[in-house]
């Protein structure tokens, strides 16, 4: 499976409207979404309110990625906003466990985020659990950042891991990709690419998004 996720933290706020008109049209699957608190990461993106705005022209699943601290006190809140798909961090869950239910319960597809210094090994009793777990392949709280290479062997430990206990589960990737090395994950067995800049920044998005999906 090869999604594309474009990150709308890398897309003009100022013509946010427009830009999620272009990714509809595009050949995007899902519209990845960060939100950011300041606490767990050093940056502060938007919250709630820009969620629903967002939904509201979306017409793509929006794959909301909870950069925040105690992320459980907030599932229903972004149900309400029109989150599809909800991604939380293992290093910000006390009960894990519990989040991932309370995800489901609120009727979206739930899923484990791990940052680059956090073991695959960590989700053998969760996996089972996620419709989704997401690798970053650079510290959260920016954009822009450089890939970090040691993913590729990160995904492919987590590939082994969902095909053995969790063949269900997408393995989803965020940070520093571009068409370089897109096809390279993939090879090493991630179905979702998240990409900010290399879609905004191009001189042509639509045609980077069909790029990147090859």
């Amino acid at each position: 499976m090869k999604l594309i996720s474009p990150s709308l933290l890398s897309a003009d706020f100022g013509n946010l409207q427009r830009d999620i008109e272009m990714l509809n049209e595009s050949e995007c699957d899902w519209l990845h979404v960060d939100v950011m608190d300041g606490v767990f990461v050093p940056n502060i993106s938007f919250g709630q309110p820009v969620v629903k705005h967002i939904k509201r022209h979306a017409r793509k699943p929006l794959d909301v990625h909870l950069m925040i601290v105690d992320p459980g006190r907030y599932v229903n809140d972004f149900k309400e906003a029109g989150a599809d798909i909800l991604t939380v961090h293992y290093e910000a869950c006390t009960h894990l466990d519990r989040t991932l239910h309370a995800i489901k319960d609120a009727g979206m597809k739930c899923g484990v985020v791990l940052n680059p210094g956090t073991a695959v090994s960590l989700l053998e009793d969760t996996v089972q659990l996620c419709d989704v777990v997401l690798l970053m392949s650079v510290n959260p709280g920016f954009g822009g950042q450089k890939f970090i290479e040691n993913t590729y062997n990160k995904v492919k430990q987590l590939r082994a891991l969902c095909d053995r206990k969790a063949p269900q589960c997408l393995i989803e990737v965020d940070g520093g990709v571009n068409t370089t090395n897109a096809p390279l994950l993939f090879a090493a067995g991630a179905d979702v690419l998240v990409a900010g800049n290399a879609v905004f920044k191009s001189e042509n998005p639509l045609e980077t998004i069909k790029l990147l999906k090859q």
